[in-house]
């Protein structure tokens, strides 16, 4: 069992055919085609070397954000990022939210640092709530937020989070935001920091074309900040050529696509799931993103699905869940229909 969801290959190898995978936060339209098209036509200069700079990748991602192409790193995939900006920084404190994604403590505890969690509950909606503001101290090294947060698909209110930037900067923390699941909301540029780049240097945004084009295999995340010793010091803390050319010929034909249709079906299909997992007796987390966190307390739950073909991500091994706790992504809606039958079947 990996820590992670979208382990296809173990359950192929158990179970001797692919399943319908909810357990992958990923883009169920699939890759767009002029993405494919753009990477497989890039195998034509395999030979050669990818740009180690991600020149124009760089470039189209700097006209993008409307950020100078100095201020981003590219990477292979944001995992690769964190694991960097923990080597880098090499912070001796650092504040998690729990549950969150398991690299950043990961990543961080390499490096000998001292993690503490910040406990969301469900009683608010595993929200993060204004008592963050006072676990923000000089001593503290680094914060790490996930925007939405994976797995509860909950964002900190705007006004709170701008709050915590403004903490940060006058403790010195540096503060981290992954943003690798923005895309999905329904108004991503009402809550991204990418503004705040201009005004905070203690201020680093990762981001990511896995979840959005479906591009997991391929490996491509890329980090904002105007800190460019911070960035040279990440790119230095790993090997060369982390980036493939088609993994940067396909994130340049990405950019081109737009992913309104992508949010219009999660917009549509994220509240059907809802309604049929609480019909179903589950405690479902109110997610703004494309999956839903929800507690079922029948035993076995995910052997019992595995054996009728369908992947759910068991979240019992994050921080501030446990037993019962699981996380279903949003897919087509045939797909949701034949994950909600088969599991009132299985209730």
């Amino acid at each position: 069992m990996t820590d992670h969801g979208g382990d296809w290959a173990g359950f192929l190898e158990t179970y001797g055919a692919p399943p319908l995978d909810f357990s992958a936060n990923i883009s169920p339209l699939g890759v767009p085609e002029s993405v494919r098209r753009a990477a497989e036509a890039s195998l034509a200069e395999a030979g050669r070397y990818p740009d180690p700079l991600c020149r124009a990748l760089r470039e189209k991602l700097a006209s993008c954000h409307g950020v100078p192409a100095e201020w981003i790193l590219c990477g292979n995939g944001a995992a690769d990022l964190i694991y960097r900006l923990a080597a880098a920084r090499q912070p001796k404190t650092a504040l998690v939210t729990a549950p969150t994604f398991s690299e950043y403590e990961n990543a961080l505890t390499l490096w000998g640092c001292r993690v503490s969690r910040f406990p969301l509950s469900e009683e608010t909606g595993f929200a993060v709530t204004e008592d963050i503001l006072s676990r923000i101290t000089p001593e503290l090294d680094l914060l790490f937020l996930c925007e939405p947060n994976n797995p509860t698909g909950r964002t900190t209110d705007r006004r709170l989070l701008k709050r915590v930037l403004d903490r940060c900067s006058a403790s010195g923390t540096l503060l981290a935001v992954d943003e690798c699941f923005s895309d999905f909301l329904d108004d991503p540029a009402s809550h991204t920091l990418l503004d705040d780049l201009h005004h905070f240097e203690n201020l680093v945004i990762l981001r990511a074309f896995t979840k959005s084009y479906a591009l997991a295999g391929l490996r491509l995340g890329y980090a904002l900040s105007q800190n460019l010793s911070l960035l040279e010091a990440m790119a230095r803390c790993g090997p060369p050529w982390a980036v493939s050319g088609p993994a940067q010929a396909a994130g340049i034909a990405a950019l081109e696509e737009n992913l309104e249709p992508l949010r219009q079906l999660v917009r549509r299909e994220r509240p059907r799931l809802f309604a049929g997992l609480t019909a179903l007796g589950c405690r479902v987390c109110p997610g703004e993103a494309n999956y839903l966190l929800f507690f079922c307390g029948a035993p076995a739950l995910p052997q019992r699905l595995s054996e009728r073909g369908v992947l759910i991500r068991d979240c019992s091994n994050y921080h501030g869940l446990g037993p019962g706790w699981y996380r279903a992504a949003v897919r087509l809606e045939h797909e949701n229909t034949t994950f909600l039958k088969i599991l009132e079947e299985v209730l």
